[in-house]
């Protein structure tokens, strides 16, 4: 082992997810626990030095800011909701100063899209959290997209979200110090390794919901896969091999709703996140969604988040 701890650096953007964060440090803390020594040291930075506030308002202290790291090993870009208005000249600027210096630098959940914002993900292959997957393919064309849990590409690294970044963090233990080091962290936190990086993040973690049948499953992943273009019932039950009465007390008896009422719960929830993170016109996210017009996504929307989609755009870019 070195004698040098190695040194992780977390820069926290606003809204980040504090179980991401929390996903990434607990491992590194766990390894040097077992190893009775400080094989890793770690520093949690904000482009200011000031607190940053969680997705969930909690309030995060700041270790030094950016500008004042001097060479990590790794550097950690931690985003969650609000991304894209986070992607300033000034991150963009200092993020490429570390790439010169030849730091490793990793993306997880959102900071895979600031890392691409800045030109660091070019000829790489990369993933960011599956809800933004198809929009960040449109937009890099120079990245190799893909839907894996986490990718480790030479000196990038990206995950899709919280429970990926603990199988990777796992995993860059295993590359630092050794798969038994990786087992003994695995083994404190008790964490099942039984899913790959390759592995989609949405399908299996489905799994995850042990009360959920198979086919259930596989409906809900194919809802996933058409929200532009949604299938009849008809469609969804023949598509997973299932009747449509078998299908609708699958939902009724596990999830306590309808096929048709979860589809519209899902294609909503894709449509105010564009309306949110893109400056798309509702129209085009009306087309994206699966709706036939912005008047029927606006009337939808409604119903569902009791306000318009022009005032949820509104308070939301108010708040930022």
């Amino acid at each position: 082992m070195p004698i040098k701890p190695l040194h992780y650096a977390f820069l926290l953007l606003p809204e980040f997810s504090n179980l991401c964060l929390a996903n990434a440090v607990e491992p590194l803390r766990a390894a040097n626990h077992f190893a009775g020594a400080r094989l890793y040291d770690w520093s949690l930075l904000s482009l200011d030095g000031k607190p940053v506030t969680t997705s969930s308002g909690l309030s995060i202290a700041a270790d030094e800011k950016l500008n004042s790291l001097s060479n990590p090993d790794m550097l950690f870009v931690v985003a969650g909701y609000g991304y894209r208005r986070q992607a300033s000249r000034r991150l963009k600027q200092e993020l490429q100063y570390h790439a010169r210096a030849g730091c490793v630098l990793a993306g997880l959940d959102t900071g895979s899209y600031l890392l691409a914002s800045a030109g660091l993900l070019d000829g790489y292959k990369a993933t960011i959290h599956w809800q933004e997957l198809e929009a960040f393919t449109e937009e890099f064309l120079e990245i190799e997209v893909v839907p894996d849990r986490y990718v480790m590409a030479k000196n990038r690294i990206t995950a899709g979200g919280a429970t990926t970044t603990l199988d990777l963090m796992l995993r860059v233990i295993a590359r630092d110090y050794g798969e038994a080091q990786a087992l003994d962290v695995a083994g404190v936190l008790i964490y099942d390794q039984h899913l790959t990086a390759q592995d989609p993040q949405t399908g299996l973690a489905l799994r995850g919901a042990g009360r959920l049948t198979q086919k259930l499953i596989e409906a809900i992943a194919v809802m996933r896969d058409t929200l532009e273009t949604p299938l009849k019932l008809g469609a969804l039950a023949k598509a997973v091999g299932t009747s449509q009465r078998e299908l609708q007390r699958s939902f009724r008896d596990q999830l306590q709703t309808t096929p048709q009422r979860y589809y519209l719960h899902l294609r909503l929830g894709l449509a105010r996140g564009l309306l949110l993170e893109t400056t798309q016109s509702l129209g085009e996210i009306a087309a994206r969604s699966g709706f036939s017009s912005a008047a029927t996504l606006s009337h939808a929307y409604v119903q569902h988040f009791g306000q318009s989609p022009t005032n949820s755009r509104r308070t939301w870019r108010g708040s930022g």
